[in-house]
């Protein structure tokens, strides 16, 4: 007996599939989402792939051109600012205090994150770099020890993700985590707020760089 999947099932399984298309550089701005289209792709009806892109829209990723036309979204030069400014407030504190709370255990995790950034930026590996340095920044989050900061971040970190895929001097990526582990690793918060502060700031430079094709202040 074939078994019939929830439609919530069903929309959850489309909606993380165009996400992390969209993160992965799959889907580009302004590429299209057609209902039908993506229906045939995933073998099922138009009502589950129209409740992902709602969803989509309301996470900030797509947008309706017209009633009748669905894209995925641009980023404007605000929306990377007001992203970055968050990142700034909410990351700068949360690795001041991983450095007053990390552990052994949660310092060699970050290493052996560390380790396999370092492979993919050699195989330049852009997907895996991004899902690598995301739960990177995932795993200081969670040494902080602070469940409200992390509730607070959860509604936003698709869309950093987004962002952070947008940045592809890769190199220079690894060199400021390895310098962040380093300054969490001496148990010394101001030096880790300092070394964070400054990662948030060059990533905007770059992802700016690389968005708009000029520079722009730090927020």
């Amino acid at each position: 007996m074939t078994k019939i999947e929830p439609l919530g099932a069903v929309r959850e399984r489309v909606l993380a599939t165009l996400r992390q298309d969209i993160i992965a550089g799959r889907l580009r701005p302004g590429d299209r989402l057609v209902e039908r289209e993506l229906a045939e792709r995933f073998g099922v009806s138009r009502v589950p792939v129209r409740e992902a892109i709602r969803a989509l829209v309301a996470e900030g990723f797509v947008l309706f051109e017209t009633p009748r036309r669905t894209v995925v979204r641009r980023l404007t030069p605000t929306d990377v600012k007001e992203l970055f400014e968050l990142r700034e407030a909410l990351e700068v504190y949360a690795a001041g205090l991983a450095a007053s709370r990390a552990t052994p255990g949660a310092l060699a995790e970050l290493r052996d994150l560390l380790r396999s950034a370092a492979d993919a930026t050699e195989a330049g590996d852009a997907e895996t770099i991004t899902d690598v340095n995301t739960r990177f920044h995932d795993r200081i989050l969670a040494m902080a020890g602070n469940s409200l900061l992390i509730s607070v971040m959860e509604p936003v970190d698709s869309r950093l993700r987004w962002l952070t895929r947008q940045n592809e001097e890769w190199p220079q990526l690894l060199t400021e985590h390895w310098e962040l582990y380093e300054s969490i690793a001496s148990g010394d918060p101001d030096r880790a707020r300092a070394h964070a502060l400054s990662h948030v700031r060059a990533n905007y430079r770059s992802t700016v760089r690389h968005l708009f094709g000029e520079a722009e202040e730090a927020p």
